[in-house]
């Protein structure tokens, strides 16, 4: 369904580590608890990635690599580069969830801007006729 492939996500920094620090988690977890997404919900994430792809084509020419979010969980700063962000995105479509990823080595955040950003760029760009 998404023009992503799985190969665009970062590879599992500990596939066939025996030490892989998630083997001691329940098997059990949240994963097996997750409900389908709804039809609305997917709408909503098909509408994102239409939206990234649009930020995505006016940003970054301009030097803008991706997008930060403030996390609710852990309090800090996510920096998404735009491939990233898109292969996260499709894999939430797909799976329903996303699998954790490394977090950007030590970016700058004048490289990154927010969605509420992106979508106020387009809207002034796109609606200035």
């Amino acid at each position: 369904m998404c023009p992503v492939s799985q190969d665009a996500l970062p590879p599992d920094p500990f596939a066939g580590d025996p030490h892989d620090p998630s083997r001691g988690l329940d098997e059990t977890s949240e994963v097996d608890e997750l409900e389908p997404l709804t039809a609305e919900e997917r709408a909503e994430i098909v509408e994102d990635l239409e939206d990234l792809a649009v930020y995505q084509a006016l940003l970054e020419s301009r030097g803008i690599r991706g997008v930060v979010v403030d996390c609710a969980d852990c309090g800090e700063q996510h920096f998404h580069e735009w491939d990233l962000l898109r292969a996260s995105l499709c894999q939430l479509l797909d799976e329903g969830q996303m699998r954790r990823h490394e977090p950007a080595f030590n970016p700058d955040p004048s490289d990154y801007v927010t969605w509420e950003y992106c979508r106020g760029y387009a809207d002034a760009i796109l609606n200035t006729t």
